[in-house]
């Protein structure tokens, strides 16, 4: 293109795309260039990340979420897409918790129900766009 040339590391899932820009020869070392702005902790890592897969270094864990929070997200997918598929809440929660513990307590006074339409809730606004928010650190205000 006019930018320069593209360059694909790796097939899908793991590709990443590269822009060489004019002038650039692909056999001599590159240089990044990262911004410096409220993101910059998070593209630091992420070319830490794309140059150790480059050099066939093992990957380093993404600092952004951790392993709860990945869980609780797998979990709102889970209800999310159950309602998009037409189930109840009580069917969501019997899904992901059991019958026995949803039938362990009213349905309609229930902390699970409760839980349950919070995930869901969650779930909707990250498919909403909220899963944008994973994509950068949290701050300290």
């Amino acid at each position: 293109s006019t930018e320069g040339r593209y360059w694909v590391h790796r097939p899908a899932p793991h590709a990443a795309q590269v822009l060489l820009l004019t002038g650039t020869r692909p056999d001599a070392p590159l240089a990044a260039l990262i911004p410096l702005d409220a993101d910059t902790i998070g593209r630091v890592e992420a070319l830490t990340r794309f140059w150790r897969a480059v050099e066939g270094r093992p990957a380093i864990p993404d600092t952004r979420i951790t392993a709860q929070q990945r869980g609780r997200l797998r979990t709102m997918m889970l209800a999310a897409d159950g309602r998009a598929n037409g189930a109840s809440y009580r069917d969501i929660a019997i899904f992901l918790y059991s019958h026995k513990r949803v039938a362990s307590e009213p349905w309609k006074t229930s902390a699970l129900r409760d839980k349950v339409i919070g995930l869901v809730k969650g779930g909707l606004a990250m498919i909403g766009g909220g899963y944008l928010r994973l994509l950068r650190h949290r701050r300290r205000p």
